[in-house]
């Protein structure tokens, strides 16, 4: 008779008393909504055919907020989270290039957002739920003068 206890690894042990990997018998993790939210929009912004996140206020006020020395863009602009114990949700606001299939690419920044969550935090990822609201079409460009040059208004 072989002893399995003897054959335990501290990860076994931890998903046999059901605490998963932010606990254990010798303390706790707690991971802070502003962390996921980070990771969550950063992983969104890697995947092509997003442009940018947030809806039109948060991206106007987050190029002013650019244009100040020292300050420097919200990582988490566009992105809400509630997180648990053990589980986190996301909800993503983007605006995602003209030509690419919304489809495809909600499924692609779904994928990247759950793997980095999961794999960065530890937390299982339970939904990802993304509102598209709008799309970039070349040449809208914030800082484009172009408009302006070739406007009937001046």
């Amino acid at each position: 008779m072989t002893n399995t206890a003897a054959t335990k690894t501290p990860s076994t042990e931890l998903e046999a008393a059901g605490t998963g990997a932010l606990a254990s018998t010798q303390g706790s993790t707690t991971i802070a909504d502003t962390v996921v939210a980070k990771v969550a929009g950063l992983a969104t912004r890697e995947v092509s055919g997003v442009h940018a996140l947030g809806g039109g206020a948060a991206r106007a006020f987050s190029a002013i907020r650019e244009r100040i020395p020292g300050a420097s863009a919200s990582v988490a602009q566009g992105v809400s989270v509630e997180v648990g114990e053990r589980q986190a949700a996301v909800d993503l606001q983007i605006l995602v290039e003209y030509g690419v299939s919304i489809a495809d690419l909600a499924r692609s920044v779904r994928k990247n957002v759950i793997t980095a969550v999961e794999q960065i935090t530890g937390l299982q990822v339970v939904e990802v739920n993304i509102n598209v609201s709008d799309v970039h079409l070349p040449g809208d460009d914030e800082g484009d003068d172009t408009q302006a040059a070739t406007g009937r208004v001046r």
